[in-house]
């Protein structure tokens, strides 16, 4: 599944790792070398591979993208994963988040509402041996409640408030990660569900695509 241009795909990661995330306070070891690991240039298509590793969002198809590398480390490095979780994405689009996580928990059930992407992502998660990654197509927002809890979720598109399925089959003491806001932009939040309650704060300002379904921006 590798280009021909092997090396200098993984010169082109050591660089992103490197230039985009150290210095912007991506520390978690784990998760920069998962990063340095995996071939982002596979999820996209073959006329954007050159550009994989650049730093920002690139089109999937459907009106869909990949994040930015730098999103996609500040999010998984909120979740703090130690390799024991049962994570929960909503939003699978290329698959490149979920190939991601797989490689820092236990098991990961993805949620897609697309069948073109759940169909092209099944095929990369085999390829690259993410056997651990169980993926439906659905409504993301009502989550996968018959898996759960959770101990991370992590939401790769934004609605305008967190979803209260998706709290609901969160874990105690576990973490969600989802962008909350207005089309045009949005907030990060770290959401912790604790003894005392839900503690939430926000780590960034992003702009993703909407998350449709029944507890997001709707059909």
């Amino acid at each position: 599944m590798l280009s021909s241009n092997h090396n200098d795909f993984v010169k082109s990661r050591t660089r992103m790792v490197e230039e985009q995330l150290v210095p912007r306070g991506i520390t978690d070891k784990r998760v920069l070398d998962t990063m340095a690991r995996i071939p982002r240039h596979v999820f996209v298509e073959d006329a954007l591979q050159g550009q994989a590793y650049g730093d920002f969002a690139l089109p999937i198809g459907d009106g869909q993208t990949i994040s930015q590398p730098y999103i996609v480390a500040l999010m998984t490095q909120a979740l703090n994963l130690q390799g024991h979780e049962k994570v929960l994405e909503i939003g699978t689009g290329c698959g490149y988040q979920t190939t991601i996580l797989a490689q820092l928990c236990e098991q990961v059930y993805t949620v897609e509402r697309l069948k073109s992407l759940y169909i092209k992502s099944r095929k990369r998660f085999d390829q690259l041996h993410c056997f651990n990654v169980r993926s439906k197509i659905d409504d993301g927002t009502l989550g996968w409640k018959e898996n759960g809890p959770y101990d991370a979720i992590i939401v790769t598109a934004s609605g305008p408030e967190i979803p209260a399925s998706l709290v609901e089959q969160l874990a105690e003491q576990g973490t969600m990660v989802i962008p909350v806001g207005p089309r045009a932009t949005q907030e990060l939040k770290v959401l912790t569900k604790q003894d005392q309650g839900i503690k939430t704060s926000t780590i960034e300002h992003v702009r993703f695509v909407s998350l449709i379904g029944a507890q997001g921006w709707g059909q």
